[in-house]
């Protein structure tokens, strides 16, 4: 059993950067894939990123690549996702999840609680 309980969320303005934690508790977080969704009100949940079990590989959605970037400490157990240049478009609920190495939200057996991301214009 995994728990993942997500932090760092907030009110930035347009261009604005903000970085998301993920604390994970269970031991075998470290042979999880981890990733990043959001959702919006109204909207479906949307894949953001994703990082495999070592870090060693990512993959990132067309609206966030070179702006966003996601990272682990296995050590630590923590998962991150800096967010740069952000744009009103960003803001949702955005959820740490981890799974399978894959962008299908109903591929992950763990969930976070969410954590509000506003982006003012």
């Amino acid at each position: 059993q995994v728990q993942l309980v997500e932090s760092g969320g907030g009110l930035v303005q347009t261009g604005g950067s903000l970085r998301l934690s993920c604390a994970a508790s269970g031991r075998t977080f470290s042979n999880l894939a981890s990733a990043w969704f959001r959702q919006a009100p109204g909207k479906e949940r949307e894949f953001v990123a994703v990082i495999s079990r070592s870090g060693g590989t990512t993959y990132y959605a067309d609206s966030v690549k070179g702006r966003f970037t996601i990272s682990r400490d296995n050590a630590k157990n923590t998962v991150h996702l800096q967010m740069n240049s952000l744009k009103p478009e960003d803001t949702a609920a955005y959820y740490c999840a981890a799974g399978g190495y894959s962008g299908n939200w109903r591929t992950y057996d763990y969930w976070g609680q969410g954590t509000q991301v506003t982006v003012s214009s």
